[in-house]
Parts: C-alpha cells; structure tokens; sequence
C-alpha cells in the first residue's frame, strides 16, 4: 500500500511528512510535526508503518539531512539490528521439547545486563576496534566513565544479547526449514556514546539552522568539531553492533552443534542480512547527498535483503526491497509498539503472556510480561502497508525464544 497521510502538505512552516499508515497516535503526529520544521531536513519525512512515539525522534522515521545530524534521532541502542540465517535443518530435526536447547544457547550468549566471564571474541575482532576507539575517547574522556570497567566491559560485551526488545530465536518458514534469528545492538557502550553526544549536543544547542523546537532535536552541523567526532563514535558503534551480532551467531550455532543438543549434523545454506535498524549513514536522494538517519527502519534498496521480525508470539518476514524513492529505499524495522512498556505490565496477565505465546518455548513470567504480542500492532497488517517497498521472500514462525 502507498502513502496514506500526508502531513505540511501545503505548509510553509517545515517539509511534508509521508506516512505509510493511517495508525499513527497523536504524540508521534506532535514528534513528526517537530522534526519537520528542522530547516537542513532534506525533501520530506518517511514514516514506516510500525511508527509509535520514540525518545527524541518517532521511531520509524526516516530523516534526511544536509549538513546536520541529530544524534537524538540516531539513539542510544546504535546499530540495534537483526541477524537471521536458515540452517540445513528442518522442523523433524528438532525435538518435541525446546526446553533443553534453549537452556543451552542460554549457557553460551550471557543474556539482560550478564556479559561474558571472559573475552569470547578473537583478538582479529577485538584489535581493529580498539584502536580506532582509542582516539574516540582521547578526545572525549568522559565516556571512560560511563561504563564500569570500560575496556574490559565492552569486550566483554560482545557476543551478548542485552535486555529489552532483544532476543535469539529458532524460526521455521514456510517449508519447514530452521532459521536462527537474533536482535541486537551495540550495548552499553553503544548506549554511553549515545547518551554522551546526546548530553553534548543538547549543551552545545548549535544554531547554524536556526530555530529547534524540541531540544532532544539538537544538532551539530556539519563542519563543527562535535559532528566530526560524533561521525567517528557513531560509526564505531554501528561497526560494534555489527560485529556483536555475527559474535553472538557465532555463539549461538556453535551451541546448537554441540553434542548436549542433540541435532544432526547441519551447515548453514544461507545468512539473509545482518542489518542495522537504529543508524545513519551517507547516501543519496533525489540528487543530493544527505545522511539518512533510519530510527525503526531498515535499508530496502532495489533487491536488497532484510529481516522484520513481528513480536515474541508472531510472523517474521524475510523481504527484499523494492527501492521505493519516497520512503528513501526504507521499510519498517518491526511490528512497532502499540502500548508502552508500563502500561502493557498493567494490561496482561501471565496467563494472558502463555495463550499469546502458545506453542513457543519461551519465558512466560512477569519479567517479560512488557514483550506479549498483545503491547504490538498486527504484523500483518504493518506488512500490508508497505507492499510497495518491500515484498516478502520467507515467512518465518519462532517455536523458541530467548528474551533478555
């Protein structure tokens, strides 16, 4: 389905703003309202079909900007992604109870605020990280500070899932073959480099563009002494989660070929993408070069391939982009939240969480109560609203779950 609302249609007070829903809450229509009134936002606002109201920016925006970025938009978990292979295995390969594999993917991928014991990742991981993190915080020490035992605890870190909307699961798509897919970012100190140049940019308050109406939308412009090194940590980052997700694969297949699984002998036949959903990168559109922040989206160029997972008890989809201009090659990231947190605890029951979550082997305690798929919008729905930017190669169903 194409664009279905359009805000600042004729306005001379900021860009339009394109949607591709008509389920939109009046608190993210006030966010989209802020961002487009930024003067360096380039052309107009994407807004994917899973949009609901996010901190600083709306999450499933797609912001182009010139000469700016706001780090606010970008987020604290950067880089958050997926990662989704399809082994040789199929569902009459798994046993009747998930139980036990799931408790062994748990013993190797430390899971919430756990991190590894000791450092899992090979120092030709590690080596090219650290150094180009090295001048990062040089120049900005106060990050040192952020995190409890910096440098061992970032290494630590990788390979670990987090807390949160992050998870590992084993899926089964429409031939009843096996996927393992997983949701990850760039951790804690994924979250201190946020926070940091968030805190900075907000202190800064640069005024090259004029007027904010939002100060979590502070900016640094473009030839500014903070844009370049928030280039430099947000890339970082983004490298960070990357390499966090192939690491915690690693993992997580290495478990399952282990002899306490009890599988057969399996290969991997085919990785669909390890794609960032909370990011910005250099591209462009409609003849300009711009950086393209996506907060709850994906890259959906021309044939590209991408994963969007529905919630703990829902379809997820493997797609491949249909490189729609107005959405700035974009798509959603997710089914997208239609209850915050708090409110989904004091909405569902446990049993509520087991009847939503029937037949998958997964946590069915409070702890996770925030995550039921009754807190998200229909996936198939979110799906139907952006058959013009993506169209779906696999439909994967989890039968198990491993929540942070």
């Amino acid at each position: 389905m194409s664009i279905q609302l359009v805000l600042n249609k004729n306005s001379k007070h900021g860009v339009p703003v394109k949607i591709y829903t008509s389920d939109i809450e009046q608190g993210a229509m006030q966010q989209l309202r802020n961002l487009a009134q930024l003067e360096f936002v380039h052309s107009h606002i994407a807004v994917m079909p899973d949009v609901h109201v996010g901190k600083g920016a709306t999450v499933g925006s797609v912001i182009p900007t010139k000469s700016a970025i706001i780090p606010a938009a970008v987020g604290v978990d950067i880089g958050c992604g997926m990662n989704a292979v399809r082994l040789s295995l199929t569902a009459s390969d798994l046993p009747d109870s998930l139980r036990s594999l799931r408790s062994i993917v748990e013993q190797q991928v430390p899971v919430g605020f756990n991190m590894h014991k000791q450092i899992q990742a090979k120092n030709s991981t590690l080596d090219p990280l650290g150094k180009r993190l090295k001048p990062i915080t040089d120049k900005h020490p106060g990050l040192l500070k952020m995190l409890k035992g910096f440098e061992r605890t970032w290494a630590k870190q990788l390979g670990t899932l987090g807390g949160g909307n992050h998870f590992i699961e084993l899926c089964l798509d429409e031939n009843n073959d096996v996927w393992v897919m997983l949701h990850s970012g760039s951790r804690g100190i994924g979250n201190c480099i946020g926070q940091y140049f968030i805190n900075l940019a907000k202190k800064e308050r640069q005024s090259r563009f004029g007027h904010v109406p939002d100060q979590d939308l502070s900016y640094f412009a473009e030839g500014s002494d903070s844009f370049a090194d928030y280039v430099e940590a947000v890339g970082w980052a983004q490298d960070y989660a990357l390499e966090n997700r192939r690491e915690m694969m690693r993992l997580v297949i290495k478990s399952l070929q282990s002899p306490q699984a009890g599988l057969p002998r399996f290969q991997l036949t085919k990785e669909a993408i390890n794609c960032h959903h909370n990011y910005v990168n250099e591209e462009v559109h409609f003849g300009e070069q711009v950086y393209v922040t996506r907060k709850g989206a994906i890259s959906a160029y021309a044939g590209e391939l991408g994963i969007i997972p529905g919630s703990m008890g829902a379809k997820s989809f493997i797609v491949r982009g249909l490189g729609a201009a107005e959405s700035f090659c974009s798509c959603s990231h997710g089914a997208g939240r239609q209850m915050s947190r708090g409110k989904a605890m004091r909405a569902f029951t446990i049993d509520e969480l087991k009847a939503q979550t029937d037949g998958v082997e997964c946590r069915k305690d409070k702890g996770v109560i925030d995550e039921i798929p009754g807190a998200y919008k229909d996936i198939d729905e979110v799906m139907a609203n952006q058959t013009d930017l993506v169209e779906v190669v696999h439909t994967l169903k989890q039968v198990m779950c491993i929540k942070g």
